[in-house]
């Protein structure tokens, strides 16, 4: 019900055999773009602030262009992008220029949604580093957040480096610039001293470029999650991923590209290929092309604990991929035990459905859960009647008549333009969001269970959801939320970093306040500031003691309470996933740091307690 912005979309397709191959095959040079262009729109949903295309050709001479880009911001940033290439090439092609801007072999592409509250066209990547060696040029792009961008910030003005902006990117761009510049400088020396001069000197540079040695001075010092893409003037090109995995990257190969992305089922489409013919990069692993077209995966730095993003599984990547739709319909599932007694086994008298549209691979799973307990029931029943001797076809078409009842009881209608009307009646606006299936359910006498993805700030719960759920007139409304409390900052891309607008914060605060344990808050915010200074690594996840004194159970009537608008006719409650249901459905991403507080690098502790520090001295507009 909630939109969570959260990571970035990255896309690359490297060509490997010349342009007239894939004109005379597929009757265009413009295969790789085009290619582009769908991954792009099959990773829409992971990014609808910005988009940009990145182009480098290859072999190219002096005098013309070789490397291109176009951005654009907005929610139709995808169409305003390529169309701007189109008319870009249309000017090229009516000026009868022979180099066709984004006519090129090496590509990527990328979708924007901002972590850090930043905005502006200056923002969206993919960002270039210009310079007249072909090989110290640089197109950059990644979905990533750094939590110690202050450490890598020092170490490149250590170096004497004057960065423009302070924003992870733009300093990231800049350090990989100066390892670029390093790395040319030794190959200089070397073809320099070999007796190579002008040209020739250039092209061996260029020819023997290792990005894998800028990663390996660069990436050491960087403390987050990302899957970071590179290109550079000389057609070479990667990417890199976090040694936790926690962003994710795949790609796949074949005679004719290299192609990556943050999710394996866009390529699968764009490609037409088998789930098992994309290829996971490894944690802390980089996939290095080279210029010519070859390219091969090197450990940059040692893989750790991984801890991959269960958030992409439970709501961000495409439920298209098979596993996910498994791990999906399998969260449901395991929270059927928990509705069924939130309902007090009242299968007869419940009805099941789910808001929005992306909680319905989990619905599913619900329901089949609810089946099958309802199926061991019925069983239960014929075999107490044939003890009974009572088993007459009547009694027995009763039994296996009940079913598991599910209807679509709100419908997502249009998206009301609430940003002119303020207040109240703004509100009143928003209540009118989705519309109900009236007749769906028995006034009075019917529980309505409905799931959700995630449940994190309440707000359009509490606003408009409950109010229209109640129009329906049941017995009671549960809400079911297929992942778990939200109680944690994410600081690796999700853009969930203050504590206060999270409703399991807030509710573990009224319920420390109510029950006179108000020195916690305090006591929290003493351990929280006393460890502010110290190194990252030593820093402990206080935050923690604000949840210790309460159990699931208590957080979530809390927040029940304080969602339900004071109108309500019908009894609201709410049921979490579990942490063991999570991990139980989805076992291979273990990545559960805003619902334990459990954070994958140490950075992530300092943040926590940051935000906590912010939350208490009232600083609302830092992260």
């Amino acid at each position: 019900m909630e939109q969570i912005k959260h990571e970035c979309g990255i896309a690359m397709v490297r060509l490997r055999k010349p342009l007239e191959y894939y004109t005379e095959k597929y009757g265009s040079p413009l295969y790789g773009l085009n290619k582009l262009y769908l991954l792009m729109e099959k990773e829409h949903n992971r990014g609808q602030e910005g988009a940009g295309v990145g182009c480098v050709k290859l072999d190219v001479s002096p005098g013309n262009e070789y490397i291109f880009r176009q951005r654009a911001e907005g929610t139709d940033s995808i169409r305003q992008v390529f169309s701007q290439i189109e008319d870009e090439m249309a000017q090229a092609k009516k000026l009868h220029l022979q180099d066709i801007p984004f006519e090129g072999e090496v590509y990527m592409g990328h979708l924007r949604y901002s972590t850090t509250g930043r905005s502006g066209l200056s923002y969206v990547h993919p960002f270039l580093r210009r310079n007249n060696w072909s090989s110290r040029n640089m197109l950059l792009c990644g979905n990533f957040n750094l939590t110690n961008v202050d450490e890598v910030f020092s170490a490149i003005t250590a170096t004497g480096q004057h960065p423009r902006l302070y924003a992870d990117t733009f300093i990231l761009l800049e350090q990989l610039g100066h390892a670029l510049d390093r790395e040319n400088e030794r190959l200089y020396a070397i073809h320099r001293a070999n007796g190579l001069t002008g040209l020739a000197l250039s092209e061996a540079i260029a020819k023997d470029l290792n990005t894998a040695n800028l990663l390996r001075r660069c990436a050491p010092l960087w403390d987050g999650g990302y899957a970071i893409c590179g290109i550079v003037g000389n057609g070479d090109a990667w990417l890199m991923r976090d040694p936790s995995g926690i962003r994710p990257a795949f790609y796949y190969y074949d005679d004719e590209v290299i192609v990556a992305a943050s999710e394996r089922p866009v390529i699968q489409t764009a490609f037409h290929v088998k789930a098992d013919e994309v290829r996971e990069l490894s944690p802390g692993a980089a996939l290095i092309i080279d210029r010519n077209g070859t390219f091969r995966t090197e450990r940059i730095l040692p893989a750790a604990d991984e801890r991959q993003c269960s958030f992409e599984r439970i709501y961000f990547s495409r439920g298209s991929d098979t596993d996910i739709y498994r791990e999906r319909k399998e969260l449901g599932h395991q929270l059927a035990d928990a509705v069924l007694k939130e309902i007090e086994d009242d299968l007869d008298n419940a009805v099941f459905s789910f808001i929005p549209n992306t909680a319905e691979v989990a619905y599913l799973g619900l329901v089949e859960g609810m089946e099958r307990r309802l199926d061991a029931e019925k069983c239960r029943d014929i075999e107490l009647l044939a003890a009974q001797g009572k088993a007459s076809g009547e009694s027995l078409h009763k039994i296996v008549k009940r079913r598991v009842r599910t209807e679509k009881v709100a419908i997502k209608d249009i998206k009301l333009r609430t940003f002119i009307a303020e207040g109240s009646t703004r509100d009143d606006l928003a209540a009118h969001v989705y519309d109900i299936t009236y007749g769906s359910v028995r006034a009075g006498t019917d529980t309505l269970v409905v799931i959700d993805d995630s449940i994190v700030r309440g707000t359009t719960l509490r606003q408009s959801v409950i109010s229209i759920l109640d129009r329906l007139e049941p017995k009671k409304i549960v809400i079911v939320s297929s992942s778990p409390q939200v109680r944690y900052p994410d600081c690796y891309g999700i853009d969930m970093s203050r504590l206060g607008e999270f409703i399991a914060f807030r509710a573990a605060m009224e319920l420390l306040k109510e029950s006179g344990r108000e020195n916690v808050i305090h006591d929290t915010y003493m351990l929280c500031k006393a460890q502010q200074e110290r190194p990252k690594e030593e820093i402990v996840n206080y935050v923690k003691n604000i949840y210790a004194p309460f159990s699931n159970e208590d957080l979530s009537r809390k927040i029940a309470d304080m969602l339900t608008p004071p109108d309500t006719n019908a009894k609201v409650s709410i049921v979490y996933q579990t942490l063991d249901g999570m991990h139980c459905a989805i076992p291979h991403h273990t990545g559960d740091w805003y619902f334990s507080g459990d954070y994958p690098t140490p950075g992530g502790n300092r943040l926590v307690n940051n935000a906590f520090i912010n939350y208490y001295e009232g600083n609302t507009l830092k992260r």
